[in-house]
């Protein structure tokens, strides 16, 4: 029995790691008990300690594996995110430092700099002998970039910029690497030249001299004691008329020539801006696999705690119950972590998507630009928003233990929460999935003044939802064969899963443009006052779109399992999922007649049983993580064998009187 539950531990693995396996090893082998975080550490303590690692993480195999291979990277952007991604399961401070490096300081200097940056800074930045920034965040512009406040004023008669704080809301804010360590950073500014705004643009700008001290003009602040995240040095940047040569523009979409005349290949501002974002979109990606990564440790140590932790005893039977016994922990640890599981298999695939579009040559295929932008947004939103939710359902899950630092839970509760609105508010995430929904990628560059505009059609918004993101062939032919009418066809047939995620998403959708047409023809003030209408109703159609892209990448995860034992564990987890979020939406199935209510009780029943089907299971779905044991760093399950131990000697004597 034991060799056959190893077996399809292994299998599992070997699908989750998924493509980049090689590098999900080299990243378990490479990194020991040094890089773990360290509970009850303070925040000098943890600065000094993640600064001085930082330049010990392989960058072969590392987040920096996504620079170009002539400065020493491997051209793998998805490797990268993989990397980042197993470094959340080691010390997520060392992980989001390393993404401030390389992911965003590095990744703007490749996208939005030409070959005199690459050739000047890249090889610095790989090796961190040059540490940096991404300033771009102000304190009264988060989400809102294009609104950003400060200037940077080209002046032609000394061939120079010149880059300027107006007021307290445009001080560069959060910003990573700032307040210690960051000598340069990416500064985000309006760009202006011969009286006229460009918009927003990015230039090189030293920040610290060698010695550690400003550089003239440079105001730099600690943003203070942060709730986690403790390794990071987020600080505060403010610019007084500070000098900055032409040449230290990032501009691959955007020149200023000596005599300051604007140039750019895109000549539209919105656009052009949109572009340039599009560009930095591998921090999402990165955000998203990290909180799902910190989301896998935490269930590891809930589950395997609820094996040896125990509460009450039955009827007639003095020995106590193991907590994932009990159906209410089993309706907490499994849901969850079938959802994990789902986001595994969505998250490769984006990430395989990202890896295509950004190692193209040729021009940028702009429709799978925008599918990608806005793929990342939503499973960036649901992620992170799963973690903050699952990390604190498994401290509790663990009672008095979770709370303890000693046993990682609120390290990582702490350390996650941030990650809901960084990188992108989730609400305007969400939001930015649902346009693209709603324009059909057609108008992608537009502004929000777009959304009231009446022009959407049902069967142009029809054609981009049934676009299949995952196995198209595979999820086809399951829909195709689902009976005409629901109570003909078994809850866990799977294609009628796929059909019923796929119904939702198609009416709310087609329900905000009938709303958004109403709104257009009783002439309301102004297109914002349209959409605001219906921006609940807007959140829920990007919510319906990410649960059904989620599950088409988890169907496409079991077609690709050739083992039978895992392939079968596997099917038994998507039907969780698929029947655990349509029951988490119940009252929106029954409102709009999608269920029966005989149905909708079955569906519980049928949860239920695979709760049960699923228990003896629950020790390998965590087991196939492949968490090293330092990695997890949690003393409960240091004490696991002792404690195992002492249940048998009490279960003996138990049974002994």
């Amino acid at each position: 029995m034991g060799c056959m539950i190893n077996g399809v531990t292994a299998s599992l693995t070997a699908v989750l790691d998924g493509r980049w396996a090689h590098i999900r090893q080299a990243v378990r082998d490479g990194l020991g008990a040094e890089f773990v975080s360290v509970a009850g550490e303070g925040g000098d303590e943890a600065r000094a300690r993640v600064t001085r690692l930082i330049r010990s993480l392989p960058t072969d195999v590392g987040v920096a594996a996504a620079f170009p291979v002539a400065y020493g990277g491997s051209a793998d952007p998805g490797g990268s995110t993989v990397a980042a991604e197993m470094l959340g399961q080691v010390d997520l401070s060392l992980m989001v430092k390393a993404g401030v490096q390389w992911g965003l300081f590095g990744g703007a200097v490749v996208a939005l700099g030409t070959a005199y940056h690459h050739d000047r800074y890249l090889r610095d930045i790989i090796s961190a002998d040059l540490m940096g920034c991404f300033a771009m965040t102000e304190t009264g512009h988060g989400s809102d970039v294009q609104q950003l406040r400060t200037t940077c004023t080209y002046d032609p008669a000394s061939g120079t910029f010149v880059l300027h704080t107006p007021h307290e809301a445009a001080r560069k804010d959060y910003i990573g690497n700032a307040a210690k360590d960051g000598r340069m950073a990416v500064v985000f500014a309006q760009l202006i030249t011969g009286g006229k705004r460009y918009g927003v643009h990015a230039w090189m700008v030293p920040i610290r001299a060698e010695d550690g001290t400003p550089m003239p003009g440079v105001t730099i602040g600690d943003a203070g004691p942060k709730a986690g995240l403790l390794g990071v040095d987020n600080g505060r940047l403010s610019f007084d008329h500070v000098t900055v040569p032409r040449e230290m523009l990032l501009d691959r979409y955007g020149q200023v020539a000596p005599d300051g005349t604007y140039h750019s290949s895109i000549e539209n501002d919105t656009r052009r801006f949109f572009t340039m974002l599009g560009t930095l979109v591998r921090g999402r990606v990165t955000v998203g696999a990290a909180a799902s990564a910190a989301t896998r440790n935490a269930l590891t140590i809930a589950v395997r705690y609820g094996d040896t932790r125990r509460q009450f005893t039955r009827p007639g039977d003095d020995r106590e119950v193991v907590l994932n016994d009990y159906l209410a922990h089993q309706r907490k640890l499994l849901p969850a972590l079938a959802r994990t599981y789902a986001y595994v298999f969505a998250q490769e695939e984006l990430a395989v998507t990202m890896g295509e579009v950004q190692s193209g040559t040729g021009p940028v295929d702009e429709h799978r630009q925008r599918e990608l932008e806005s793929r990342a947004a939503g499973l960036k939103a649901v992620q992170t928003w799963h973690a903050t939710s699952t990390i604190q359902m498994c401290r509790e899950a663990c009672g008095g233990a979770g709370y303890l630092a000693e046993n990682r839970l609120p390290g990582l509760k702490a350390d996650t929460d941030v990650f809901t609105t960084f990188e992108g508010d989730n609400t305007v995430l969400l939001q930015l999935v649902a346009k693209g929904l709603l324009t059909g990628y057609r108008d992608a560059f537009g502004s929000l003044d777009g959304w009231g505009r009446a022009t959407f059609v049902a069967e142009q918004v029809r054609e981009m939802v049934l676009e299949r993101t995952a196995a198209r062939s595979l999820i086809q032919r399951l829909v195709s064969t689902v009976p005409g009418r629901d109570e003909e066809v078994a809850v866990t047939d799977r294609g009628w899963h796929l059909a019923v995620f796929e119904d939702r998403e198609k009416h709310l959708l087609e329900s905000v443009i009938r709303r958004l047409r109403k709104g257009a023809a009783t002439k309301k003030d102004s297109p914002f006052d349209i959409f605001n209408d219906v921006q609940d109703h807007v959140l829920s159609t990007a919510l319906a779109h990410i649960d059904r892209i989620t599950l088409e990448a988890f169907v496409a995860g079991i077609d690709r399992t050739t083992d039978p034992a895992a392939r079968e564990l596997l099917a038994k987890l998507c039907d969780l999922y698929a029947l655990s979020t349509i029951e988490a939406g119940k009252a929106w199935f029954l409102e709009h007649g999608r269920l029966t209510p005989a149905r909708s009780k079955a569906i519980t029943a049928v949860i239920n049983d695979l709760l049960r089907e699923l228990r003896p299971h629950m020790r390998t779905l965590v087991d196939a993580f492949a968490i090293p044991e330092e990695w997890l760093n949690a003393a409960i399950l240091r004490e696991e064998p002792s404690r195992q131990d002492t249940m048998a000697k009490e279960d003996d004597a138990v049974r002994a009187t």
